[in-house]
């Protein structure tokens, strides 16, 4: 049987982390600390010169509003021009649903199936990371950007 390539990005918060799957399993990691709308397109195109990559998914949110729009963008175009399909999942799947920074003292938090916001008076800190398998991830219903705005 072939191998088949997918990729799942988590640009919502620094660094950049990209994983590379074969057959669902988790072969490859890049990690960047530049900017994803500097280095995102760059990596995905040395990637598919590496693999034939059949799929990509991102974490369309809550998180950082720019990186989503970029991803998305990103995706969406690579969508219509190589014909590559992408999917969206939470960006709390890939962080033991832990608060997600939105501004200034304000977290993205998932109580229930809700997402809501929450002041913290100490920063808290935003780890993510690429599961060994891609069945550990839910996708969502669709792959549009979770633009989830705080109230100010």
């Amino acid at each position: 049987m072939p191998s088949k390539y997918e990729i799942l990005i988590i640009s919502i918060a620094s660094p950049l982390l990209i994983g590379v799957y074969e057959n669902s399993k988790l072969i490859e990691t890049v990690e960047s600390s530049g900017k994803s709308s500097e280095v995102l397109l760059k990596i995905l195109t040395e990637l598919s010169a590496k693999y034939d990559y059949q799929r990509l998914i991102y974490t369309s949110g809550p998180g950082s509003y720019m990186a989503i729009k970029l991803s998305y963008i990103t995706l969406r175009s690579l969508e219509i021009l190589k014909e590559i399909p992408f999917d969206a999942c939470e960006a709390f799947e890939l962080n033991e649903n832990k608060p997600i920074k939105a501004m200034g003292k304000l977290y993205f938090i998932k109580e229930k199936n809700t997402i809501i916001t929450k002041k913290f008076d100490e920063v808290l800190e935003q780890r993510f990371a690429l599961p060994s398998m891609l069945s550990e991830v839910t996708l969502l219903d669709n792959n549009k950007p979770l633009y989830i705005l705080p109230a100010v």
